[in-house]
């Protein structure tokens, strides 16, 4: 039986028969078991089968060690080929810092690292895009009736200034499995529970309980927001500002752990994105919603 960071499990040696079962024994209350047959013992012999019981925490180091397997009780979906390898560095992390907060914010930033040539591409285009959108907020102004033309128009930008409008998007969408794997990892860890953090985080399993880290998560996913390049649809420029609030409205209510390793990694992007801007000759502004 699995519940969030703990499980109960039943503890056979390899080769033995058993039959589990599951019942019903109230409207809340379920019975989980195992039936083990015996062979016929002769008059005057015995028999002894042996089945440990394991309640406790979803340690995977602890799990493993009971027995091979065990430990996937911790379910990390169908992205556990990442989460385990991420789990096993975020654990060697720990060792070495002793603080689970600090593990998650230096494991946040050596993916950063490993994927700072994929963000950098993503990065430049966005620049390109960013550089180019003055022209094309003119060409749409003045083509406005004639869309067909329009479009045309845009194409021709995009090709004279070696521009792809998609080039900012497929480093990232590579990037997006590693850290959903990474967010099942921070969900899933019992280390996390009643693990402190600084100051007010004395829980990184629990809810920032005075919401200061999501306000924070808030405000730097505005200011990672405002500093991409505005697209030139205007209702597609009103959706880049709507879903990153709706998104981080969530946060107010998950574990602080979670939002701590997003501040991190929106911070580090802004800063990547920042210095790519500047090194480009596209001085960094902020593209504010116009909501019209």
């Amino acid at each position: 039986m699995v519940q969030h960071y703990f499980a109960s499990a039943w503890i056979l040696a390899d080769g033995l028969k058993r039959d589990l079962f599951f019942r019903k024994v109230d409207a809340n209350l379920f019975a989980v078991g195992m039936i083990m047959p015996l062979e016929s013992i002769n008059p005057g012999t015995s028999k002894s089968v042996e089945a440990r019981l394991f309640v406790g925490p979803q340690e995977e180091k602890m799990l493993e060690a009971i027995a091979p397997g065990l430990e996937l009780v911790k379910d990390y979906g169908w992205l556990t080929i990442l989460a385990k390898p991420l789990y096993w560095l975020l654990d060697e992390l720990y060792s070495v810092i002793h603080n689970w907060g600090w593990a998650i914010v230096a494991l946040v930033l050596l993916l950063k690292i490993a994927f700072y040539w994929l963000n950098a591409k993503a990065y430049s285009s966005m620049a390109k895009m960013k550089a180019v959108s003055p022209k094309i907020t003119e060409m749409r102004d003045r083509l406005k009736d004639k869309p067909q033309e329009m479009q045309q128009a845009m194409m021709k930008i995009y090709r004279e200034e070696k521009v792809n409008p998609m080039g900012g998007c497929f480093p990232i969408m590579v990037q997006i499995p590693v850290f959903i794997a990474l967010y099942w990892v921070l969900l899933s860890s019992v280390e996390m529970r009643n693990a402190p953090w600084i100051l007010w985080i004395r829980d990184l399993s629990a809810p920032d309980p005075y919401f200061i880290l999501p306000v924070v998560m808030t405000l730097t996913t505005m200011l990672q927001t405002a500093l991409n390049p505005a697209p030139p649809d205007p209702l597609q420029a009103k959706l880049m500002w709507f879903m990153p609030l709706i998104f981080s409205v969530m946060f107010f209510f998950f574990p602080a752990g979670l939002v701590l390793y997003w501040i991190t990694n929106n911070i580090l992007s802004i800063a990547q994105q920042w210095m790519i801007n500047t090194r480009m000759g596209v001085p960094p502004q902020f593209n504010l919603p116009k909501f019209k």
